[in-house]
């Protein structure tokens, strides 16, 4: 049988107690503290045990301990194997996945796992399984979602100068008040909300397909929506129609909301029941309308978002009456949380020095 192993005698065992005591790696402290009791005279085997180990064992970590003191008895993190792409290719690879394939070129409209892998295996001679290609695209930062549609007009320049002059817009909006009042910036946006129901992702046993029931009658109302970021607060009409009659309801609605002595400025899309000149604007309240074919602007389009995924999907509704009733929930559910409201729909564009 070979000879014990002799430990350095620049640390006693109440030091090695002490600095197990003091580590955060739970591995380094039990094996500390089996060579702590090696030092105070313990047989060799029972002093393994202390650390969940066997004798052999602890002598390897002896060997350490007398190389590389304390810190030599902490695990040894593998660091794998070098990554196959370099730096500049996977910032390449990751500008092809953001550009999207090319129809004709490519042959498809989305990049696939398959795809990318053939993609990489042509360019940078790498052969990738189509897993490894899921974990490289998450490791720069790609998740598989759904797309939002886009109208084929939008114009996203539009958007952006919308939003970079908005403060010259406010200006030129207001400019026939009195100057210090207050102003509050509000959106609105209606919603279809009815038997036609959606179903949200939910979480389920991997490998299982959850089942969630879906009507398929058409009878729905209409949610009338607006909200104040800023103030974390909102005003909404359920009704069973859309028009002019029903916006100057909304309307009347939200005036009635607007803070005393303030201004309310109501962001809103071109609608032709918004855009009318049969409609009645209450006195405290200005119109600006977003840019044609820019629901990305509106704020109000998360919130019926939020709403679906919480309180409205998943469901079915039997009479007209509980999709009133639901829709009204949902939304004084979201009333009782102002803080939701203003991180969902803070604009930095439309709320410059607003809280």
């Amino acid at each position: 049988m070979a000879a014990a192993v002799k430990l350095r005698t620049d640390y006693s065992a109440s030091d090695l107690r002490r600095l197990a005591a003091a580590s955060k790696h739970a591995n380094q402290s039990r094996r500390l503290l089996s060579l702590a009791a090696v030092l105070d005279g313990m047989d060799r085997e029972q002093a393994a045990r202390i650390g969940g180990m066997d004798r052999q064992t602890l002598r390897d970590w002896a060997h350490r301990f007398n190389e590389q003191g304390p810190d030599g008895l902490r695990d040894i993190q593998s660091r794998g194997h070098p990554p196959r792409l370099t730096g500049e290719q996977l910032a390449e690879l990751a500008q092809i996945v953001e550009a999207g394939p090319d129809r004709e070129k490519d042959g498809v409209v989305r990049w696939r796992r398959i795809d990318l892998k053939k993609i990489v295996l042509e360019r940078f001679g790498v052969d990738y399984h189509e897993r490894t290609v899921s974990k490289i695209l998450k490791t720069l930062g790609f998740s598989h979602i759904s797309a939002r549609p886009r109208h084929p007009g939008q114009d996203c320049g539009v958007m952006e100068d919308f939003k970079k002059n908005f403060t010259r817009t406010l200006n030129a909006h207001i400019g026939h008040l009195p100057k210090g009042k207050r102003i509050e910036v509000w959106f609105q946006d209606e919603a279809r909300i009815g038997q036609k129901n959606g179903i949200v992702r939910q979480w389920a046993r991997r490998g299982t397909r959850p089942r969630q029931p879906a009507d398929q009658r058409y009878d729905n109302a209409w949610l009338f929506g607006a909200i104040c970021p800023a103030r974390g607060v909102g005003a909404a009409l359920a009704l069973p129609y859309i028009g002019t009659d029903a916006m100057r309801m909304h309307l009347d609605e939200i005036s009635a909301m607007v803070a005393r002595g303030s201004h309310a400025v109501l962001l809103l899309d071109r609608a032709g029941w918004h855009t009318t000149g049969n409609l009645t604007v209450p006195k405290n309240v200005t119109l600006i309308f977003l840019p044609s074919r820019s629901p990305e602007l509106n704020p109000v389009e998360q919130i019926w978002q939020y709403l679906r995924s919480n309180w409205l999907s998943n469901r079915v509704f039997e009479t007209y009456t509980e999709i009133i009733d639901a829709a009204c929930d949902a939304w004084r559910r979201l009333l009782e949380n102002p803080h939701v409201i203003t991180s969902i729909a803070m604009r930095k564009w439309a709320h410059i020095g607003q809280a």
